[in-house]
């Protein structure tokens, strides 16, 4: 009979990025690919279209119109594979992974981000978990903000459409110190609201964080994520996330909760990093304990 302390402890797999390694969770919780034409019809019954090659075309002609020839080689070079193509087909984003796909919501043209995932995958449970009525309310709540879910039972997929926010989290470096203080509280303040509710991230790094422009940060990216309604204090083994704390990189069982701590701490330090603060001075803002 196995011990209380080997049914606490849960083996991760050994990359976010990759979920067809030995070690990777069943298959509900691989990533997916979708024949995002397939689904076309769905989504705009829902009032989603998705992004056509002609929208690419629109996008870099105002481009050009405002910045002249700055047009990067890429984004010429990808302008030029457009040019080819029906207008109305569609255009995945190269710089995507293959289970994301732009839009825009048809009634008022917000620009949307849908991502697919296995209907019955952690990711979906806490992401929907998250964006309940009674969650989202909560100010300390700083998940990215959910207009719909939409379920394809029959294939066992959803998309979740969310608002499509930016991954430059200043436009400006440095950035001001009160406007950098306020997005970092954003990013402790949802730690805290994710462990309160038993979820372990598990993925916090800045490429994870999103912002609106409008003061708003937002976490994203609940592919490792955990809820853990069956323990008080889960343990795990074979981490590999995008900051690994010392002891998992020794292959030590670990808490999940203090894998998110370090990541924070980490994020804490590439942000000031990114917007040419000096953490010696945020010291200042800590009063003496």
């Amino acid at each position: 009979m196995p011990s209380a302390w080997a049914q606490e402890l849960e083996y991760l797999p050994d990359s976010p990025l990759s979920s067809d390694s030995s070690l990777d969770e069943d298959e509900v919780n691989r990533r997916m690919t979708p024949h995002w034409a397939s689904y076309q019809a769905i989504l705009k019954i829902r009032g989603i279209r998705l992004e056509t090659v002609r929208d690419v075309k629109e996008f870099y002609e105002k481009h050009l119109q405002h910045h002249g020839p700055e047009l990067s080689v890429s984004h010429s070079e990808y302008l030029h594979i457009c040019e080819n193509q029906d207008g109305d087909a569609l255009c995945p984003d190269a710089g995507l992974r293959d289970n994301l796909f732009r839009g825009f919501r048809i009634c008022d043209g917000t620009k949307v981000m849908v991502k697919a995932v296995h209907l019955f995958s952690r990711e979906y449970e806490i992401i929907r978990f998250l964006s309940a009525p009674r969650l989202r309310c909560d100010p300390m709540n700083h998940t990215i903000p959910v207009l719909d879910f939409i379920e394809v039972v029959d294939d066992d997929i959803v998309f979740i459409v969310m608002e499509e926010w930016s991954s430059q989290l200043m436009t400006d470096a440095p950035c001001c110190m009160k406007l950098f203080l306020a997005a970092l509280r954003q990013c402790i303040e949802h730690a805290v609201f994710m462990h309160k509710h038993r979820i372990a991230h598990l993925d916090i790094s800045l490429r994870n964080l999103l912002t609106d422009y409008n003061g708003h940060y937002a976490y994203i990216d609940f592919e490792l994520s955990r809820r853990y309604t069956k323990t008080s204090k889960p343990l795990i083994c074979g981490y590999r996330g995008t900051e690994v704390p010392p002891e998992c990189e020794r292959g030590a069982v670990t808490d999940p909760y203090k894998i998110d701590v370090w990541a924070l701490a980490v994020l804490v330090l590439r942000a000031c990093k990114v917007c040419m603060h000096d953490f010696a001075r945020l010291q200042s803002f800590i009063p003496d304990c």
